[in-house]
């Protein structure tokens, strides 16, 4: 029982993704006699999301977690992402491994550049903590091979038996200079008062051959 509910939800909340995702992002399906030269121009992926399709494939993943700025640093080598362009949009299901269709997915990711708006934009769910969707964007095109993007502020279940939580706020910045080994550090500010910042989360991948 568990698992089916597990698998409704997944279902339900990459069918919601997907609903936000597809008329912001894929704008290129409309008939191409319908667009300006300026949208038609848009609809190409661009050298942003051309760099894009270099990280497509499968890969295995290394998680580093720190729990708060004193913990010591938890690991999980048991996870392989798997990434593809949809359109001018990648894709990543991360799944535990063995990475097979029936494996649990533990997150899943959509990234893409936006050229009129001239910054990346990304929405990501984790299905291991219920934080909802996670909708982040850089403030600008960033660095070849390096994105720095903003989360917006979410909340993180509090302790107790009681539904209480914090406020929470992110950046990630994702290092792809090497497409076949791509790194993503999560650093986390809790809404407490003490402003301060730590690296709480590190993503290794490194592409299956």
């Amino acid at each position: 029982m568990e698992k089916i509910k597990k698998e409704h939800i997944v279902d339900y909340l990459r069918a919601t993704i997907l609903a936000i995702l597809l008329p912001v992002f894929l704008s290129g399906n409309v008939n191409a006699q319908q667009l300006s030269l300026a949208e038609k121009s848009v609809s190409s992926l661009g050298a942003e999301n051309d760099a894009l399709k270099l990280l497509q494939g499968n890969f295995d993943v290394k998680e580093t977690i720190w729990s708060s700025p004193t913990s010591g640093p938890v690991y999980n080598t048991k996870l392989i992402a798997r990434r593809q362009m949809i359109g001018s949009v990648l894709q990543e299901f991360m799944y535990a491994a063995p990475g097979t269709a029936n494996s649990p997915v533990e997150r899943i990711e959509y990234i893409s550049f936006n050229r009129i708006e001239g910054r990346w934009r990304s929405i990501s769910m984790d299905i291991r903590v219920p934080v909802g969707l996670m909708p982040a964007a850089s403030f600008d095109r960033g660095q070849e091979g390096k994105i720095r993007l903003i989360f917006d502020p979410f909340p993180i279940a509090g302790k107790g038996s009681s539904v209480t939580g914090q406020m929470l706020r992110m950046d990630e910045t994702i290092n792809f200079k090497d497409p076949d080994h791509v790194i993503k550090e999560q650093h986390f500010i809790l809404a407490d008062g003490s402003g301060r910042s730590w690296l709480a989360h590190r993503y290794e991948y490194t592409k299956r051959k």
